[in-house]
């Protein structure tokens, strides 16, 4: 007989996360500092307000702007960002809360807040990537 697994409350699953980890990768002082998401992704000048780490291997996601998604009862199921990922390449793009939550290095480490981050623009980050923007002024 196989018994039919009902998915997890997201905050719960959180929770559970935040105890592994040993800390919050959103907290209400990155929430209140973060741009909510607009229609116009900024460029080089937009400011990495948190950093996200795999400490077992090279991805690493620099977040800019960010909101929370609501179901239809209107409560927090999760939480978008939007920045700087690098991986495989460096690209700009949205990725989720609930993503880094889940996501395990190749040794099954969880992904972390980078504790002794200091707000960067991605210009800092990655010159090679807003050259063109720097030509333009």
């Amino acid at each position: 007989m196989t018994t039919k697994r009902t998915p997890e409350d997201p905050r719960n699953l959180r929770a559970k996360n935040n105890k592994v980890r040993g800390m919050k990768l959103l907290t209400q002082k990155i929430r209140r500092q973060l741009p909510p998401l607009s229609a116009d992704p900024p460029g080089g000048q937009a400011v990495a307000y948190v950093k996200y780490f795999t400490p077992d291997s090279n991805w690493t996601w620099w977040a800019t702007l960010g909101s929370p998604i609501t179901g239809s009862d209107q409560t927090e199921t999760d939480f978008q960002f939007f920045g700087l990922v690098e991986g495989h390449c460096r690209e700009l793009g949205y990725f989720n809360l609930s993503e880094l939550e889940t996501v395990r290095g190749p040794l099954g480490l969880p992904i972390e807040r980078d504790l002794y981050w200091k707000p960067k623009t991605l210009a800092e980050i990655a010159p090679e990537m807003f050259d063109s923007e720097k030509q333009a002024r």
